[in-house]
């Protein structure tokens, strides 16, 4: 077999996504090269690693094998290059970092900077993915660290709770539901919304809960930011669902009520979750540290 580590990744990502297309996507490939390299690696090994549904793709036994391997050989790469990177007057190399919508849009951007200030031979890759996404990304090795809701199911893995990140319905201000106390995504669930474009973690969140009650949320259109949301609600085209604190920022300029979601699965906190102290590499330790004691 003469596989390189382009090859190992392209058959992790597709087998993560459950789909060449999406797979093709997170490996940065075009879906015409993707399935023609994966046909090649298929041919190279002399075993057929998927099933194709017309839905997308599935492991086959042969499959499961190699992508074990897979993930292992691809941990230990990225580990090497963090470990080796990370020398004299501090950290040098690359850090890859997942993160929630929230955490993304709110709390690690400030944050972020200062210590990319302090330690100017650190890049940082740094993906917005939902919270379930990241933890079986650390939980599968292809990622040491992430930032997520403290509502998910984290099984064996170490989750920090460091930022409240309570998520609220936000209504016109002559909404029928603005006198309301104790509500839930069930009293909206009939309503126009304004959303985020599909594919965004945050929305896709909300959107699995609202499946969980047995219905489909109704757009009335998508927005590229909060702001956006936030503008249109104020306008009455329709309700959304955004942070509190993002919420309470541009409700400063834009009419509109703020009604904290009484959900479970809505009332969370942004955690950093890894496996354990000795799975991270140097660099990804230091800022770890750095999210943990750092207020701005």
């Amino acid at each position: 077999m003469r596989l390189d580590l382009s090859d190992l990744k392209l058959v992790v990502c597709i087998a993560d996504a459950g789909s060449i297309t999406h797979g093709a996507r997170y490996a940065s490939l075009a879906t015409g090269s993707a399935s023609e390299r994966l046909k090649s690696i298929e041919e190279d090994t002399g075993v057929k690693l998927f099933f194709r549904h017309p839905r997308g793709v599935s492991l086959t036994e042969a499959g499961e094998i190699l992508v074990r391997h897979a993930r292992e050989i691809l941990f230990q790469q990225e580990r090497l290059k963090a470990e080796l990177g990370a020398y004299v007057k501090g950290f040098r190399g690359k850090v890859r970092l997942y993160a929630n919508t929230s955490a993304m849009t709110e709390f690690l951007p400030g944050r972020l900077a200062k210590w990319l200030t302090e330690y100017p031979n650190v890049a940082i890759e740094l993906e917005e993915r939902t919270s379930a996404d990241i933890i079986n990304s650390i939980s599968n090795g292809i990622v040491e660290a992430g930032l997520v809701s403290d509502a998910v199911d984290a099984g064996e893995l170490t989750l920090e709770p460091i930022a409240d990140d309570r998520l609220a319905l936000i209504v016109p201000v002559t909404h029928p539901l603005r006198c309301r106390d104790n509500v839930f995504l069930l009293d909206a669930i009939g309503e126009p919304f304004i959303g985020l474009y599909p594919g965004n973690a945050l929305q896709d969140h909300i959107s699995e809960h609202a499946r969980g009650l047995g219905h489909q949320l109704t757009y009335r259109i998508r927005m590229s930011s909060f702001e956006g949301i936030c503008e249109m609600v104020s306008c009455g085209i329709g309700v959304g669902i955004l942070p509190v604190s993002v919420a309470e920022r541009f409700c400063k300029k834009l009419p509109y009520q703020i009604l904290p979601l009484h959900d479970q699965w809505a009332r969370r906190r942004i955690s950093i979750c890894y496996k354990n102290q000795n799975s991270l590499s140097p660099a990804m330790a230091g800022l770890i540290e750095f999210l943990r004691i750092v207020d701005l």
